[in-house]
């Protein structure tokens, strides 16, 4: 099944409304005194909080957004092993970065010989050397371009190669641990996408990865697969399948709504993706009775409750985005649906400079409602700097 949809802008705003969302609470860290049900539940902890929700609908709309990238490049007249070779190009740098920036806060900065800060500066530098969308070029500053690139990898190489972690008698280098959010990203996205390269003339294909990588959740967390992975189905380099299964219900969401389109049902998507979301919830409610919530456990009933949230959530600004035609209120916020890597890495450099300054915040400003404001403000803030760096023509575009 080909996707007829050329562009759905509410996809987009999905997007930067997540992006928005994941730096607000990615800086609770610097908080204290906030409201308990905003930050992220513990491991072994029956709940869900507002944080634990950020993550699965930015693979939801992953998801959704892997039928409109393949198929444009089909369009293009990209042949299948090309598609294949960005897919995995593409995997591989999300996974990198990933391991990077999830080996950064154990840095040892005196075996390494460099300050965490300095550390994480150079690394995000190192990233933007390499992946920044270089304008078209020819002569020598096509040559100066792919110099930078080069500088990059020798950076980023350099970094590798000095970086320890761990206590002065047992120190250890760089390694993937849990791949980091980006290295996630990264796998969850080379699976998918394959997929859906070799599968998309096929819906009930598509269904059925689905439902396995939703019957790992379940089987995992059950215990009926131990004898594959006796350690747990966490130690597996697809985890349990829980991240899967978000990308590919958002994939199949994309599925169903051009089918809609075929239809000439446009306007009932947002009743349908609601109708779902609910029961999906319901479902999430119901395997309570089996498994708790757990975002950090990736649990079947934190897959099924955040699923059917990012139905509901997407019915809600489809409405207003695309039959109501209300794009603009999305629009100070844009930058960040069509920049989101850039807006992802910006706070990597934003701490360490501050950490760097001789003066702190207002002790006031990290605490209670006053905390929260300041959150928020620093999130628009950094998608206004990825605004400002994107008509320099510095962008992360994978």
């Amino acid at each position: 099944m080909q996707v007829a949809l050329k562009r759905v802008p509410s996809i987009d705003a999905f997007r930067a409304l997540t992006m928005l969302l994941m730096i607000f609470v990615n800086d609770f860290w610097l908080l204290s005194g906030i409201p308990y049900w905003l930050q992220h539940a513990k491991a072994d902890e029956d709940l869900l909080g507002f944080s634990d929700v950020i993550f699965p609908c930015f693979l939801f709309i992953l998801g959704m957004a892997i039928p409109f990238a393949i198929q444009n490049r089909i369009a293009k007249g990209d042949s299948q092993g090309l598609i294949l070779k960005h897919i995995i190009l593409r995997s591989i740098a999300l996974i990198i970065m990933g391991v990077f920036t999830v080996n950064v806060p154990e840095i040892n900065s005196a075996a390494t010989g460099m300050e965490s800060e300095w550390f994480q500066i150079l690394m995000v530098a190192g990233f933007f050397l390499i992946w920044n969308v270089y304008p078209k070029s020819e002569g020598a500053q096509k040559y100066l371009f792919i110099g930078l690139q080069i500088l990059g990898i020798i950076l980023l190489c350099y970094l590798a190669y000095i970086f320890r972690s761990g206590e002065a008698d047992a120190l250890v280098g760089m390694r993937p641990q849990w791949w980091g959010i980006l290295g996630l990203i990264g796998w969850t996205y080379l699976t998918c996408a394959i997929l859906y390269l070799f599968a998309y003339k096929s819906s009930i294909g598509l269904l059925i990865a689905w439902g396995v990588f939703t019957f790992f959740t379940i089987a995992g967390h059950a215990g009926w697969l131990k004898a594959l992975w006796p350690s747990g189905p966490q130690d597996w380099i697809l985890g349990n399948g829980a991240f899967h299964a978000f990308a590919m219900t958002g994939l199949l969401a994309t599925l169903l709504m051009e089918w809609l389109y075929k239809k000439n049902r446009k306007i009932q998507v947002p009743s349908i993706f609601t109708t779902i979301g609910v029961a999906m919830v319901l479902i999430g409610l119901l395997l309570r009775n089996f498994f708790i919530i757990s975002k950090i456990q990736a649990t079947p009933t934190w897959v099924f409750l955040c699923s059917g949230i990012a139905f509901m959530l997407f019915a809600g600004i489809y409405f207003w985005v695309d039959l109501r035609g209300k794009a603009k209120w999305f629009a100070p916020i844009k930058v960040a649906g069509t920049a989101t890597l850039t807006c992802y890495l910006i706070p990597y450099v934003y701490y360490s400079v501050a950490n760097l300054l001789p003066f702190r915040l207002p002790e006031a400003l990290s605490y209670g409602v006053v905390g929260l404001l300041k959150s928020l403000i620093y999130a628009f803030i950094v998608i206004g700097i990825a605004a400002v760096l994107g008509r320099m023509r510095i962008k992360l575009k994978l």
